[in-house]
C-alpha cells in the first residue's frame, strides 16, 4: 500500500528543512535553531521512515550512519588524477615559480590565487544527479579507497546539493577532510580517561579515522571539510576563483580565507600575513597553496611527472622552542618496534603544547648527542609532527651521562634486539601486550589464515574482554561462544561464522601457518622457500644461521630474525598450543621410496628438457629434495647451461656435479 500523499510531502519538508540547518550550523557557522528542536525534527524524520521504509532514500540526512562495516574498501579510480604538489620553503623559490609560469605563457599575465594548505587528508568527491555517490582517498594519486560511508557521516558535506542547476548536477569535488584542534584535544582527554592510545596530532586521527571499517565509529569523531577544485564535463569553467563560488553556492564548505593575488609579490605578502597569524585558526595548516588562477593558463601550462606547473605548496617555516629533556622512555609499536620517546618540560610550540616527542631510534639519539638533563630545542615542522633537533651546549649542567637502550621490552619484560642493518630494537615475544592486536589481524590476513569474521574491530573486541591474549587463544575461542553472542553487534550467526572460519583455518597449509606466525622478514615467498627447505615446523625451529643461509632468499638479517623468534619462550609455546590445536606444522609427505630417496639435489642454469618446475617435480617424485642453496648436505647439483655461482660453490665442497643425461639414466 503506497504512502499517503501527506507523508510523502512531510518526509519531504523534513529531509529539506534538516539539510539547511545542517548547512547553517556546519558550513556558515550561523545555527538558527537550539539542538533540542533539530533533534526533535530528526526523531520526526527518521520515525516517519521506519513506518514507511519504501520512503527511505540514501541522501536522507536520517542516513548519515547508515552504512554497514565492510570487510575492505573497494579500489576507485581518479578521473582526472589527483595531483601532488611541489613544495617551496623561501620567498626565492616562489619567485623562480613566478618565472617559470611567465616564461611558459609568454606574453599573457598570470592572476595567482592563494589559498590556506589544510593538515588533513586529500579526498576526491563525485556528485551525480546532485547526490553524493562515492568519496575515496588519495592513495598513490591514480587509484584510493573507496570511504564514501565514512565521508557520509561528515555534516559539513551535504548528501544533495543546495539547488543545484542541471550544469553542475553531474560534478567532481577535490578537499580535505581535517580535524579542529579543539575537538582533537578533547578527543584525546576522552581517549586517555578510557585507557586508550592517543593520536599524535589531528592529521594522524583523521586519516586513522576514515580508515575504519564501521560508519557508527567514524561517525563519533569529529571531523570537518572544506573543498577546492571542481570538475564538471557540462560547463565551461572559467577560473579557480569563480569554481570556488560555485562551490559555495552548491552549498559546499569553501574556506573564506583565499584570496585572489594580482601578482607573486602579493603571494608572498599573503604568506607572510599567515605565518604570523596561523596560530589564529582552529584547525592545522602548514603553508599555502599558490596557483594560476585562469583554467585556460592552467591548462597551457599543463602537468610535469606527478605535479601540475601551475600550482604550488609555499610551506611554513619550522617552529621552535627549549625545553628541559626529563627522561626518556621506550615505546613499543603495533609489530614489536621500540621507539625512544623524549618526556619534555610541557612547551607551548605551533599552536599546542607539548609534552613528548619522537626520538626514532638509538642512532638518532646518539648523533645529537642528547642526555637526559639537556635543555633541548622542540622544531615543528611543515608536518606539525614535533621532533626534538638537538641540545643547547651552554645550558647541559656537568655530569650528564649518554643514554643507553634499556635490554629489556617495557610492555612484558623480555629481551629486546636489534639486528643487523636495522635502526630500531624489536620485541619478538608474540603475547608482548602491545603487538597483541596487530599480531592477531595479521595471523587472520586474507594471505595467512584468512579467518573470515576477524577484521581490527572483533579484535579490538576479543583483546580488549580478554577472551584473547595471543593468536593461539583463538582456538579455543569455542568455548566462549556465550559470551561471543551477547557482545555488541555480533549475535549468534555473527559468532558463528566466526568459529566456523577459525575451525577451517586449521586447513591451510604449513607455508601459510608459517607466514601468519608474524617473523620478522619472513613473507609469504620466504615463507614458501624455507618450508621446502625445512618441511615442518620443528625442523625450521632447529635450523642454525648455516643451514637457513643456504636458501638464495635468506641472509643474515633474515635468519637472524628467525632464530630470534624461536628462541623466545613464549613463541616456542604458542607453537606448541597451535599444533594440539591441530593447525598444519608440516608440509605433505613426499614419497619415502624411490630411486632418488634420501637425495638432495640443487639445480642451476638452464637445462636442455626441463624447466626447473619440471625438474623439482620428478626429483620428489622419486623420493628426493631439491634444495634453494649449495650446502654440505647436498647430494647432487644438476647443472645446465649458464650454471653461475651454485656450480663453483659445489665444486669448492667437493659436491657431485651431473648433467641432464646422467639425471636421465638415474631415475630410467
Amino acid at each position: 500500500m503506497a504512502a499517503p500523499e501527506h507523508i510523502v510531502k512531510r518526509i519531504a519538508a523534513l529531509r529539506k528543512e534538516l539539510n539547511e540547518h545542517d548547512y547553517r550550523y556546519y558550513v556558515l557557522a550561523e545555527p538558527s535553531i537550539t539542538d533540542e528542536q533539530y533533534d526533535a525534527l530528526m526523531r520526526e524524520l527518521m520515525d516517519l521512515e521506519r513506518r514507511y521504509p519504501e520512503l527511505r532514500s540514501p541522501d536522507s540526512p536520517s542516513q548519515r550512519v547508515g552504512g554497514e562495516p565492510t570487510k575492505i574498501f573497494a579500489t576507485v579510480r581518479h578521473d582526472p588524477p589527483m595531483l601532488s604538489l611541489a613544495n617551496s620553503y623561501s620567498e626565492d623559490e616562489i619567485r623562480e615559480f613566478d618565472r617559470r609560469v611567465r616564461g611558459l605563457l609568454g606574453t599573457q599575465e598570470p592572476e595567482y590565487f592563494a589559498e590556506l594548505k589544510f593538515d588533513g587528508v586529500a579526498i576526491a568527491l563525485t556528485y551525480r544527479e546532485g547526490v553524493l555517490v562515492q568519496g575515496a582517498t588519495r592513495g598513490d594519486g591514480l587509484q584510493g579507497d573507496d570511504i564514501t560511508n565514512n565521508l557520509k557521516t561528515i555534516r559539513s558535506l551535504p548528501l544533495r546539493l543546495h539547488k543545484p542547476s542541471p550544469t553542475f548536477r553531474n560534478i567532481g569535488v577535490r578537499g580535505e577532510a581535517f580535524m579542529k584542534r579543539g575537538d582533537f584535544d578533547a578527543m584525546n582527554r576522552q581517549r586517555s580517561a578510557d585507557g586508550e592510545r592517543l593520536f599524535i596530532n589531528p592529521r594522524n586521527a583523521t586519516a586513522g579515522t576514515l580508515k575504519l571499517q564501521d560508519p557508527k565509529m567514524v561517525a563519533q569523531r569529529p571531523m570537518h571539510f572544506f573543498t577546492y577544485a571542481l570538475f564538471s564535463g557540462d560547463a565551461r569553467l572559467a577560473s579557480h576563483s569563480e569554481n570556488l563560488e560555485i562551490l559555495r553556492s552548491l552549498g559546499l564548505p569553501v574556506n573564506e580565507h583565499g584570496k585572489r593575488c594580482r601578482d607573486i609579490e602579493s603571494v608572498i605578502a599573503y604568506w607572510k600575513s599567515w605565518e604570523e597569524r596561523r596560530e589564529s585558526l582552529p584547525y592545522d595548516i602548514d603553508g599555502v597553496v599558490i596557483k594560476v588562477n585562469s583554467l585556460r593558463q592552467q591548462e597551457r601550462l599543463g602537468t610535469i611527472a606527478k605535479s601540475p606547473r601551475w600550482a604550488i605548496a609555499f610551506k611554513f617555516s619550522a617552529r621552535k622552542a627549549e625545553t628541559l629533556l626529563k627522561g626518556i622512555t621506550l615505546q613499543v609499536g603495533r609489530v614489536g618496534t621500540i621507539t625512544p620517546v623524549a618526556e619534555l618540560e610541557p612547551v607551548f610550540v605551533g599552536g599546542s603544547t607539548v609534552a613528548r616527542a619522537t626520538l626514532h631510534n638509538e642512532d638518532y639519539i646518539r648523533d645529537l648527542d642528547l642526555r637526559i638533563g639537556d635543555t633541548v630545542t622542540v622544531e615543528k615542522g611543515g608536518d606539525v609532527i614535533p621532533k626534538v633537533s638537538g641540545y643547547v651546549p651552554d645550558k647541559r649542567p656537568p655530569g650528564l651521562v649518554s643514554f643507553v637502550i634499556p635490554a629489556e621490552c617495557p610492555a612484558c619484560g623480555s629481551r629486546i634486539h636489534r639486528l643487523e642493518g636495522e635502526a630500531n630494537y624489536f620485541c619478538e615475544n608474540t603475547e608482548c601486550p602491545a603487538q597483541v592486536r596487530a599480531r592477531i589481524e595479521h595471523f587472520a590476513h586474507r594471505g595467512a589464515m584468512d579467518i573470515e569474521g576477524l577484521g581490527e574491530a572483533a579484535v579490538n573486541q576479543l583483546v580488549d574482554l580478554g577472551l584473547v591474549h595471543n593468536y593461539a587463544d583463538l582456538y579455543t575461542l569455542h568455548k566462549h561462544k556465550a559470551e561471543l553472542v551477547e557482545l555488541e553487534r555480533w549475535g549468534e550467526k555473527s559468532a558463528q561464522r566466526l568459529l566456523d572460519g577459525i575451525q577451517h583455518s586449521k586447513t591451510r597449509p604449513f607455508n601459510r601457518v608459517l607466514y601468519a606466525l608474524g617473523i620478522r622478514h619472513v613473507g609469504e615467498s620466504v615463507a614458501r622457500l624455507l618450508v621446502e627447505q625445512f618441511p615442518s615446523i620443528d625442523a625450521l625451529a632447529g635450523a642454525s644461521a648455516g643451514d637457513l643461509q643456504t636458501i638464495s632468499a635468506v641472509g643474515p638479517r633474515i635468519a637472524e630474525s628467525i632464530l630470534l623468534f624461536f628462541g623466545e619462550k613464549h613463541n616456542r609455546d604458542i607453537i606448541g598450543r597451535l599444533k594440539r590445536a591441530g593447525l598444519t606444522m608440516h608440509a605433505p609427505d613426499r614419497p619415502t621410496t624411490g630411486k632418488l630417496s634420501r637425495m638432495s639435489f640443487v639445480l642451476t642454469g638452464t637445462l636442455p628438457s626441463y624447466t626447473r618446475e619440471e625438474a623439482k617435480r620428478i626429483i620428489e617424485a622419486h623420493g628426493g629434495t631439491v634444495a634453494s642453496g649449495v650446502s654440505k648436505n647436498v647430494r647432487y647439483v644438476l647443472a645446465g647451461e649458464d650454471a653461475g655461482s651454485k656450480l663453483a660453490k659445489a665444486k669448492q665442497l667437493g659436491i657431485e656435479i651431473i648433467t641432464e643425461d646422467e639425471f636421465k639414466t638415474m631415475i630410467g
